[in-house]
């Protein structure tokens, strides 16, 4: 590593790496592009469920393609004849109409038919019910209003949501990295250099990350590539200010800048690969979900994090060392300037305040954290289908008013697939509890739909313990199955369940593993993951309060709580290892109490600044009007501002302090190991840390950019 080091400073070699980097990844992003295969409807359900059985046997249906739009026509008052005719034409002359009568309300205020979409493709459909929708509403009698309800036209409302969202979503990201950027240097030109490494990281991980799912064959959705951008902006930019830190602190003690980055490369590297790889690691654990797209999520997110990591410590120095320190202008680092380990700065004096009474400090931030995580009792997951959306499309709201005059599930019936008699399945369908009606439905290739009116409101729990019901009823196995929006709902949220139960404790074993690899200790990583996931359970309850209270949100998606697990978990060991492997290298000089300390002073400003800028960076997925993106959004920001200002900051080093030499242990990181002594309070060493080496000031800071 040292060698390479040295190698990608040298100035030329420095130019030169750059430019390839920048101009072969240009290469790549614009001749080879993301690879095309957004999921279908069937392939995305979670494996080994019912309801995808029975999406699977009515694909092979003569007729199978596409979905239905409802055609919804009403009015405050009775619709009168001359409307009902209206409404009876319409039935035969709108695109793609079949021209089946249209079925009138009993309360006689509405009047609704349904039409065929005959594509699987997002992009079709959405067209084809825009198409549908402008026509259904053209000259329309005063009174009467008409709108487009059923599965086809949710699915083109929530395409709606992702048009051009990539594009949103990456300019709000780098826009809000600028701005960061700039606060946390205060220099108008170094925010430059890492934006623009960085934002191609973001754009060839995107590339790589598309191209590697499609060849493993695992796919995706459509907020993939955003949640990955996001992920990306945040960790690479987490890991450049890390790496800029250093090389501005080394610069304090280095006349060539070159050398300075050469050392700054070096005791970075440990730091930023050990990072990616916890991360790495936990990010591939959700290729055990039942959820295709969220096996490409992992993926993608952990492709993006390596190509993040590669940027960060080859192209960026590369690019950084071809300027010379005017580059920090205005405040310009010169030899002779006080190390950030060794400065007085608002961190050590918060390290100072924790070392005159850790206990307190403990017990005062534990007992906030359960405080914060008082609420998660009482968390309900699971979101209907018309509380996805932070605004609410025409599909939901045609839906809830044709509920007013036609069975709650008359829009999307639930869907009874067979083999066996379809006479005979409707009639036990009708037979159930809570069935207002069913009626056999298409036919062909030894398959028959059955489709199942049900009475509860969609998304109720009465919808789901009526699908419960029919699949006892119906005694659903190999011939049978029962799908629809209501079975797979409840699908998704037992498959949720599960993957919480196997993927949660996995992913603590990893971590626990790799810190215990990377710090050679078995207490200090107990300790470090204990705390990560206190903080995961106080940004829970904090959120959960924060939804109800603010948002207006009544329950979480069934997949936020896993992907936000996975994210705190991996993303807050991460300044975990920033603080610890420092006060490490700074306990081989100063003992561990002086170490810890040390590492705080050198490590607190740039921690922060890359919490602030993570937090906000995941708060940016608010700009999607998709309520899953957006609870995922928050739960993380409050994660991370917890764990970087909270936890990181007076938790473990309090922790530390009150342990002393055991938190290393089994580990000996003290000075008499290395040759050193440690040093009383306040004291620089006796010796210098390795025998033969001198120890300048801050020669291992980290600090505020």
């Amino acid at each position: 590593m040292d060698r390479l080091a040295h190698l990608i400073t040298r100035r030329w070699v420095a130019g030169l790496l750059a430019l390839f980097a920048l101009v072969g990844a240009g290469a790549v992003i614009g001749g080879v592009g993301q690879a095309e295969g957004p999921p279908t409807a069937v392939a995305a359900l979670p494996d080994g469920t019912d309801s995808k059985a029975a999406a699977e046997l009515r694909a092979q249906l003569p007729e199978a393609e596409g979905s239905a739009a409802v055609v919804l026509y009403s009015s405050d008052d009775a619709l009168t004849p001359q409307e009902i005719a209206l409404v009876e034409e319409r039935s035969r002359t709108l695109p793609g109409a079949t021209g089946a009568p249209p079925v009138v309300a009993e309360d006689g205020t509405a009047a609704t038919f349904v039409v065929p979409v005959d594509s699987n493709d997002a992009a079709e459909t959405a067209d084809a019910v825009a198409e549908l929708r402008e026509a259904a509403t053209a000259g329309l009698p005063e009174g009467l209003t008409a709108q487009v309800t059923g599965p086809a036209a949710v699915q083109a409302d929530l395409a709606a949501v992702f048009d051009g969202a990539n594009v949103r979503l990456l300019a709000a990201t780098a826009a809000v990295v600028a701005i960061l950027l700039v606060i946390t240097y205060r220099s108008p030109l170094l925010w430059l250099v890492p934006l623009t490494v960085v934002g191609v990281a973001d754009q060839l991980a995107a590339v790589l990350a598309t191209h590697t799912l499609a060849t493993f064959d695992v796919l995706w959705d459509e907020s993939t590539i955003g949640i990955l951008s996001v992920l990306v902006f945040g960790a690479g930019t987490d890991y450049a200010l890390l790496l800029i830190s250093r090389y501005r602190d080394e610069l304090r003690g280095t006349e060539d800048r070159r050398e300075a980055m050469a050392v700054a490369v070096r005791r970075t590297t440990e730091a930023v690969l050990s990072s990616a790889t916890t991360v790495v690691l936990g990010l591939l654990t959700l290729l055990l979900s039942l959820f295709p797209a969220t096996r490409g999520l992992g993926l993608a997110c952990a492709v993006g994090i390596v190509v993040a990591a590669v940027f960060a410590l080859v192209v960026l120095p590369a690019a950084l060392v071809v300027f010379g320190r005017w580059i920090f202008w205005p405040r310009v680092p010169s030899v002779g300037q006080a190390g950030l380990a060794d400065s007085h700065s608002l961190w050590r004096r918060i390290g100072n305040a924790v070392a005159a009474r850790p206990a307190g400090f403990v017990t005062v931030t534990l007992l906030a954290l359960a405080v914060m995580a008082g609420g998660i009792s009482q968390i309900q997951t699971g979101l209907s289908g018309a509380d996805q959306f932070l605004e609410k499309p025409e599909a939901i709201a045609a839906g809830e008013r044709l509920a007013e005059s036609f069975p709650a599930g008359a829009a999307d019936p639930t869907v009874v697939m067979t083999r066996g008699d379809g006479e005979a399945v409707a009639e036990t369908a009708r037979s159930v509890e809570g069935v207002s009606d069913a009626r056999v439905g298409a036919s062909g290739n030894g398959v028959t739909e059955v489709d199942a009116v049900l009475d509860a409101e969609p998304g109720s729990s009465q919808a789901q313990a009526t699908v419960v019901a029919l699949r006892e009823a119906l005694d659903v196995g190999t011939d049978t199955h029962v799908g629809g929006t209501e079975a797979e709902a409840l699908d998704a949220s037992d498959a949720a369940a599960r993957d919480r139960a196997v993927i949660i404790p996995l992913i603590l074993a990893l971590v626990l593993v790799a810190l215990g690899l990377l710090l050679r200790s078995v207490v200090a990583p107990v300790v470090l993951v204990a705390t990560v996931v206190a903080t995961y359970l106080a940004s829970l309850g904090v959120s959960w309060v924060l939804f109800t209270q603010v948002f207006g949100f009544e329950a979480l998606d069934d997949g936020v709580p896993l992907l936000a697990f996975v994210f705190l978990v991996a993303l807050g060991v991460d300044y975990n290892i920033f603080l610890v492997t420092r006060a490490a290298e700074e306990a081989r000089g100063h003992g561990s109490r002086q170490g810890m300390l040390r590492a705080l002073a050198a490590t607190g400003g740039v921690i922060t600044s890359a919490g602030i800028l993570l937090a906000a960076v995941f708060a940016v997925l608010g700009v999607l009007p998709l309520v899953v993106l957006a609870q995922l959004g928050v739960i993380i920001c409050v994660g991370v501002l917890l764990d970087t200002l909270v936890v990181r900051t007076v938790l473990v080093p309090a922790i530390a302090l009150i342990l002393g030499d055991r938190f290393w242990w089994p580990r000996r990181v003290d000075a008499g190991r290395s040759g050193g002594a440690a040093a009383p309070d306040g004291d620089e060493p006796r010796e210098p840390a390795v025998a033969g080496e001198p120890v300048p000031a801050g020669a291992a800071g980290i600090g505020t950019a």
